[in-house]
């Protein structure tokens, strides 16, 4: 298994900071918008359960990328607001880069602002030739997810503003 992380220290309060990233809608807003790093594509994202945050909550994200059917559904298995969330994906995952994945948020408050460490961790697809695109680009494709819902968090609450990701750059 492997695991890559991200962190920064964010100019807000714990409350509001999970409030931004517990939103699928907009923590995953970089794969359903088209950019580069998705070669075009842009994924669908449906809620599958009847609320869409907390503990047991699901998401199904699904479409094409390079002509390669996308398709894989998250529950959360963690939610302890206002400081960790955990989701993973559960049945069968397909997703060109990973077998299965856990995604995690933790949050701590200091006397600088609150230090948000976003986290995945996966498997390496079971195919041998999704192994080859695991090998060459998980590690980018991980980092660039990992940034883009940290760094949308950290300039909404800290700017106030609204964002669009376009080709893949805030």
């Amino acid at each position: 298994m492997k695991t890559y992380q991200v962190a920064a220290v964010i100019h807000s309060t714990p409350e509001n900071i999970f409030q931004q990233l517990d939103d699928f809608s907009k923590t995953g807003m970089h794969m359903s918008q088209n950019s580069m790093m998705m070669m075009g594509s842009k994924l669908k994202l449906e809620q599958l359960s009847k609320e869409a945050t907390g503990l047991g909550a699901k998401y199904r994200w699904s479409g094409k990328l390079l002509g390669m059917c996308i398709d894989f559904s998250e529950v959360v298995t963690k939610w302890q607001p206002p400081f960790l969330k955990e989701l993973e994906t559960f049945g069968e995952a397909k997703i060109i880069i990973m077998s299965w994945y856990c995604m995690r948020f933790g949050l701590i408050q200091n006397e600088k602002g609150t230090i948000a460490s976003l986290s995945i961790s996966f498997l390496p697809p079971k195919q041998f030739s999704y192994k080859i695109f695991s090998f060459l680009f998980a590690k980018i494709y991980c980092y660039w997810c990992l940034r883009n819902m940290l760094n949308s968090c950290k300039k909404l609450l800290e700017n106030g503003y609204s964002y669009k990701i376009e080709n893949g750059i805030l």
